[in-house]
């Protein structure tokens, strides 16, 4: 696991942006995660491609998760928010960005379906992922299995009160199942790409990489991975045991 502190949000974005910007100037399908930590970063992607240092003309993209029983275009959706937030400025062709349908028929048989579509892309080269408060990745919830795919995932009543800001602070407007691909799902990309900001992350990221391998912390599955990068700024790494060594080994890297 390769961490970086950064100083500010800005800083993290911006180091994040020149990580998937490798991935996107070869035409790669990456992963998108919503919420409002990498905002940011997509605003940086968004700068250098008007910029013209970028072009996504060639990429693929799948969303992490969406909320079932909200249509595509409902407010509050997951592909409402990455279109209206990232992929709407940029030259990505809208046929090419996926996310689960939170509409299916069968949203049990949507989950190995879109595991499906991944694989058939050639799989995710780079994903994006937050990090909840309780260690939660896309919507992997404690207690989720560590290998699990793309499934129904029932959230947990301290995320739909997180997300209650989202929804005029009415927790019962939160959808309280979701799509989401497993850790199984987010271990296969080739590059995890973690980012975090902000006291309020401080405890999570403090597990995910200094605690044990655990379900209640669905996030550090991250340490089995063999490329995944962890950035973060000094409030989220305020509780890091080893973070003098952390930032020595990203001052050092060879």
């Amino acid at each position: 696991m390769d961490i970086f502190i950064k100083a500010t949000p800005q800083d993290v974005a911006t180091h994040a942006a020149d990580v998937m910007a490798e991935y996107v100037r070869n035409g790669q399908t990456i992963g998108l995660a919503t919420g409002s930590t990498p905002l940011l970063m997509y605003r940086e992607l968004i700068a250098r491609f008007q910029a013209k240092e970028l072009s996504f003309k060639d990429c693929t993209a799948f969303l992490l998760d969406e909320y079932i029983g909200l249509p595509r275009e409902h407010e509050q959706s997951y592909y409402r928010f990455i279109r209206d937030n990232f992929t709407s400025h940029i030259d990505i062709d809208d046929a090419k960005v996926h996310s689960p349908n939170g509409l299916a028929e069968d949203v049990h048989a949507e989950g190995p379906a879109y595991d499906a579509a991944i694989e058939a892309a050639g799989g995710i080269a780079c994903q994006l992922v937050g990090v909840g408060a309780n260690g939660h990745i896309g919507f992997n919830e404690p207690a989720c299995s560590l290998n699990s795919g793309t499934r129904v995932e029932t959230l947990h009543p301290k995320t739909i009160a997180d997300n209650a800001r989202f929804f005029d602070d009415d927790e019962s407007q939160v959808p309280v199942h979701v799509l989401t691909q497993g850790l199984g799902t987010i271990s296969r990309a080739g590059h995890v790409l973690l980012i975090a900001t902000g006291a309020a992350k401080a405890r999570a990221v403090k597990a995910l990489i200094e605690g044990p391998l655990s379900a209640f912390c669905p996030a550090s599955v991250l340490q089995l991975h063999n490329h995944a990068t962890v950035i973060i700024d000094e409030e989220a790494a305020q509780l890091l045991e080893y973070s003098d060594y952390y930032r020595f080994c990203a001052d050092n890297r060879v």
